[in-house]
């Protein structure tokens, strides 16, 4: 089979039904070039550049039209139920835009092409764009267990490196476990306030996150950075602090959102706590922020400080693209469970699904998330909107205390890209990860009217990532990040909630660094709209090898709006990093 363009924006094709059980039949229209160009305006999953002519478009149309000559591919083409995704607010590329089905020799051969007409019309020119600070993520174990600052004088030298080339600034975690490890509301500060003097001197604005959670077992983390001991204490003798699977297996990486108005913590409850810490280091670093050095503070929700459920802990056997696993099985949160069903009058709700599978299961394995599965049942709605709302209601609580510690601060909140299984009815990753969005509603609305309540700005991942990569790689996974930063930045943007963003991986290439400004600066977008800051993971010794670091200038300058010149001899020296690991 070959290459299928629908163009989802013309009126006169019908939405197909969801449930069908059979391949549809789509008679599609033949597309001109001007309709092919409006289809990659709206649908980022294409990677072609918005400032082609329309003799680039043209050429992609004569290929695409010769391949499927060649492999006699007839009209009407049968698409696989995968691809049933017409909801009109998800917007194109979460119907899979430019539907891929079979032949994937072919496909990769077509996407080629592309790539190479994008390089050989050149690429877009954002000089004069809006300016995008452009701030990096110090190492997590810039500051160890003893609160002290590793290295300072290999950090200046990095530190000025990156000032040589107007990096605004950089951000760091401020973890509760080093801090606040000793015993309750002993707080210690000074590793942090050595570094802030020594990022001020250098003249560079600082980010800095409220570290909530556990750092180390997740993809990245090279230290451990445990809750605090006292913390740990309470845990051993009541594991019930900690979010539990189906299974009874703790993840200890973070507190339970069932304890946020229980006063399990020394007399406090945890959104008491969190108060706390916040309100002593805005005591402690008040010169910092009189001297606008910090820009902005970054609130922790959950696992690695997102507004997530911990549901694919590595700990636990989660390997990608498994959909996780519901946490909601510690005796606070079952007790809330069971009131909510108690409140509907159907007491025997007052229980998670038994049918949602394993982390590593797929959705269609499962009797929850396959198509036409529970998760859309009377019971399977009523547990979503309980699990969904209980992350809702963390932050409300959370948010509206960080704006009492942090008045008139700009404040950030982080939410995870959950992109595997994106493109399958159910979203099965996403619901267990508490984002209530199958593809018939919209999960992140909800997330976006919180945030504009407290007035907090949405610091989003993945945006580094492409869809047509993913594909290729874990093809599998039906992942679609381009459709979801899609659909959450213009959550936030229709609520008037400003987007920043960082990468979700390792980022070091020109094509990477495309694809966040194309994300950063939307050329096609009506209303000028772009992220008001983006946040580089993170500072390490290959971002700061020769070729890596040209290029890595070259797209902090364009992120700044300043055209660029670009040359293979930009960065002629490497640039050795002791230290920083």
């Amino acid at each position: 089979m070959g290459v299928l363009l629908v163009d989802p924006f013309l009126h006169s094709m019908a939405a197909p039904s969801c449930n069908s059980s059979s391949p549809m039949l789509i008679n599609p229209p033949v597309l001109s070039s001007s309709s092919l160009m409006s289809f990659k305006q709206k649908s980022n999953t294409w990677a072609i550049q918005n400032s082609m002519d329309h003799h680039c478009s043209s050429n992609i149309m004569r290929r695409i039209s010769t391949y499927r000559v060649q492999n006699a591919t007839p009209w009407p083409i049968p698409i696989s139920d995968e691809y049933h995704h017409w909801d009109g607010f998800r917007g194109s590329t979460s119907i899979a835009a430019a539907l891929l089905v079979g032949d994937r020799a072919g496909e990769k051969t077509l996407n080629n092409e592309i790539r190479d007409l994008q390089l050989k019309f050149g690429e877009r020119d954002f000089g004069g764009s809006p300016k995008v600070p452009v701030y990096v993520m110090l190492p997590l174990g810039v500051i160890n267990m003893k609160s002290e600052l590793v290295d300072p004088d290999a950090l200046v030298k990095h530190l000025k490196i990156l000032k040589s080339i107007n990096v605004d600034g950089v951000m760091v975690d401020c973890w509760w476990g080093i801090v606040e490890g000793r015993r309750p509301q002993d707080y210690n500060w000074s590793g942090y306030k050595r570094l802030f003097k020594l990022v001020r001197r250098l003249k560079l604005k600082l980010q800095v996150v409220m570290s909530f959670h556990e750092c180390g077992g997740n993809v990245g983390d090279n230290v451990t950075i445990p809750l605090p001991g006292w913390v740990k204490e309470i845990g051993n003798k009541n594991p019930d602090i900690y979010f539990t699977d189906k299974e009874g297996r703790r993840t200890y990486e973070c507190l339970s959102w069932g304890i946020d108005k229980e006063r399990v913590l020394k007399g406090r409850t945890a959104v008491e706590v969190y108060f706390d810490y916040m309100r002593s280091f805005r005591v402690e670093f008040d010169e910092f922020f009189e001297q606008r050095v910090i820009t902005e503070i970054e609130i922790g929700l959950g696992p690695c400080g997102e507004l997530r459920y911990p549901s694919y802990p590595i700990k636990h056997g989660w390997k990608y693209p498994g959909i996780g696993e519901f946490q909601c099985y510690d005796r606070y949160l079952m007790k809330s469970l069971t009131n909510a069903a108690n409140e509907r009058g159907h007491s025997f709700w007052g229980n998670g699904p038994k049918n949602a599978g394993c982390y590593t299961s797929k959705p269609h394995e499962t009797g929850f998330f396959c198509n036409g599965g529970d998760f859309d049942s009377h019971y399977g709605r009523f547990f979503l909107n309980w699990y969904s709302q209980v992350l809702i209601d963390h932050a409300d609580r959370v948010l509206s205390l960080a704006n009492l510690a942090f008045e008139g601060i700009s404040i950030a909140a982080k939410l995870s890209g959950v992109h595997w299984w994106y493109k399958t009815a159910s979203h099965a990753a996403e619901l267990t990860a508490g984002f209530y969005n199958p593809s018939n509603r919209d999960g992140y609305a909800a997330i976006a009217a919180i945030l504009k309540k407290h007035n907090v700005s949405l610091n989003f991942t993945c945006v580094e990532l492409r869809t047509l990569h993913q594909e290729e790689g874990h093809p599998e996974a039906m992942a679609d990040p381009e459709g979801l930063v899609w659909q959450v930045c213009n959550a936030a943007w229709d609520v008037g909630v400003p987007v920043a963003s960082e990468n979700a991986l390792p980022c070091y290439d020109k094509d990477g660094y495309n694809k966040i400004l194309e994300t950063a600066k939307p050329s096609s977008d009506p209303d000028g709209r772009h992220l008001v800051a983006f946040t580089y993971l993170r500072l390490t010794p290959q971002l700061m090898e020769n070729k890596r670091f040209a290029e890595f200038t070259n797209f902090v300058q364009k992120m700044h709006g300043e055209t660029v010149q670009e040359s293979r001899s930009n960065v002629k020296k490497k640039m050795v990093m002791p230290g920083i690991h």
